[in-house]
């Protein structure tokens, strides 16, 4: 499937355009640094999200295709929650250091969402061709184990950050129990095995 990659790679840029798009015609609402703020962190966790399905996909239907993917994927959650806390930073607290400092120590699901996207940067700069080699498969495994740690976080942020309809952050959360039991329950058959 030559087309899978730059398919999912022009898809995966849909969601920044709509925004972008929705920004310029003024259609973002009352506060729109606040919507383009949750939309883009909203995004970031379906990507993160995205990438965790990949192996359940080949576990249980034999689709190798997801694991092509799963780093790409991965980057982008990457790359728009990168985007969510620039919009924070830099439109939202207009690069004011001391209150966002403020936040982060004083506001629990601030804290939790800067948490989880600094477990993100040693997954990023570490998803290269040869960063395994670099730095010993062992190691860059163990590492990575911080791709189920960072979506957890992103979860807590999400559940946190809403005040009043819960729906939508139980459902993401939800999903990443059901994925999480699938991994504990593959790591745990292959401890087993071994």
């Amino acid at each position: 499937m030559p087309w899978l990659k730059p398919g999912v790679f022009i898809g995966a840029l849909a969601p920044l355009a709509a925004i972008v798009w929705r920004g310029w015609h003024d259609e973002l609402g009352a506060d729109p640094i606040a919507q383009a703020l949750n939309q883009l962190g909203l995004v970031a966790l379906v990507f993160l999200l995205a990438a965790l399905v990949c192996t359940p996909l080949k576990t249980f239907f034999g689709w190798t295709w997801g694991n092509r993917l799963r780093r790409m994927l991965g980057l982008f959650g990457f790359f728009y929650a990168l985007l969510h806390v620039t919009t924070y930073t830099a439109l939202d607290q207009a690069l004011d250091w001391g209150a966002i400092w403020d936040d982060v120590t004083k506001r629990k699901f601030i804290f939790v969402g800067a948490a989880a996207f600094v477990l993100l940067i040693p997954l990023a700069v570490t998803s290269t061709n040869g960063a395994p080699k670099r730095l010993g498969f062992a190691r860059w495994k163990r590492l990575h184990r911080l791709a189920y740690l960072a979506p957890l976080l992103a979860v807590i942020h999400f559940v946190w950050r809403v005040k009043k309809d819960m729906t939508e952050p139980a459902t993401y959360g939800v999903v990443l129990a059901v994925l999480l039991a699938i991994r504990a329950a593959s790591y745990a058959r292959s401890r087993s095995t071994a």
